[in-house]
């Protein structure tokens, strides 16, 4: 890889956004860091924050001259609402500055394609049949991606995977199943025993770098699966109680106390709260088993990056601090930066 080579990330103060920043910047790329005007973030070195509106595709791409790489980290907040007013622009910004750029546009995407009949693995091909009004809005988002792809001006990857965790705060790890864990307890909001898959940011954000550095290998449109970690709620527990008793959160004799979310007070709430109404939508994602399988993806880069699951959560949780923090309702979008 060049060490001209450059990368825009729209979004970059979200979890994902700055945790691409971040691989981007160690493996040697100039990134373009863009954040909404009047805003900054963090210095790290090799990252430039670019102040613009998502939707000004000529300040961005004038700030980006040259990218090679574009990053779409930005995503509406989680109520339908939010969805079905800022989704499609969004995606029309990004294709807008990735065309003018004449770039590769990566897009992490989650499996909501998929709906409730989805089988326990999944692969690039699998037939998508979404049941939920989020699931067919991603489906349409990567079809209008596909079409922008069709005349040369651009390529694109949708970089598919689980539950996100690590690099902060706000998703399901966090604002529910470890905020009480300084009180030696895990709420999980499935059953112990369904397998799902789980995608620690730091390692996506590594692969997304590797498939970046090997675009030219691209077709002008293309899907990849992150396996990432494929785990049981009963697995979560067995690895969160030694780091409970290590922070002395939990005594050595005690066993770490599992409890449900209530998923009925939930519906209850989505009554009168949007947000908790679209989180109940998604609850089939609890319910139903399933695994990314990442053949095309190693194929193209070799192994996937893969920090062990115990040292990914330990390091999530120190990354926390205080588990009880709090943010945004989560889903499988809360990496992503807020429109």
């Amino acid at each position: 890889m060049s060490q001209t080579s450059s990368v825009l990330i729209l979004g970059a103060r979200g979890r994902f956004g700055l945790a691409a920043a971040r691989a981007f910047a160690q493996a040697g790329w100039q990134v373009l860091a863009q954040v909404r005007p009047g805003a900054t973030g963090p210095a790290i070195a090799g990252v430039r924050w670019l102040a613009a509106d998502p939707a000004d595709t000529i300040a961005l791409a004038t700030g980006a001259r040259g990218a090679d790489v574009v990053v779409q980290a930005l995503s509406p907040l989680y109520t339908h609402k939010a969805w079905r007013a800022e989704l499609p622009g969004l995606t029309e910004a990004a294709v807008a500055v990735a065309r003018e750029l004449h770039a590769t546009l990566m897009l992490p995407a989650s499996v909501y394609n998929f709906g409730e009949g989805m089988p326990p693995v999944l692969r690039e091909d699998t037939p998508q049949d979404a049941t939920t009004f989020k699931g067919r809005m991603r489906v349409a988002s990567e079809q209008r991606i596909r079409e922008a792809t069709q005349d040369g001006a651009m390529k694109a990857v949708v970089f598919r995977s689980g539950d996100f965790f690590g690099s902060g705060a706000g998703s399901w790890f966090d604002l529910v199943m470890a905020k009480d864990l300084k009180s030696g307890k895990l709420t999980y909001p499935g059953k112990l025993d369904v397998p799902t898959a789980w995608a620690y940011l730091p390692d996506l954000a590594r692969a997304f770098v590797k498939v970046a550095q090997q675009r030219h290998k691209l077709a002008a449109f293309e899907t990849l699966h992150f396996a990432g970690h494929h785990r049981t709620g009963q697995d979560w527990a067995d690895t969160l109680a030694p780091v409970a008793r290590g922070q002395g959160w939990l005594r050595a004799d005690a066993p770490l106390r599992v409890s449900s979310l209530s998923w009925p007070l939930m519906r209850a709430l989505g009554l009168v709260m949007p947000t908790m109404r679209a989180v109940c939508e998604m609850r089939y994602l609890w319910r139903t088993p399933y695994a990314l399988a990442n053949d095309r993806l190693v194929a193209l880069i070799g192994e996937e990056p893969h920090t062990p699951f115990a040292q990914a959560v330990r390091a999530s949780v120190a990354r926390l601090g205080a588990p009880a923090a709090r943010g945004p309702v989560p889903g499988m979008d809360a990496g992503s930066s807020p429109a």
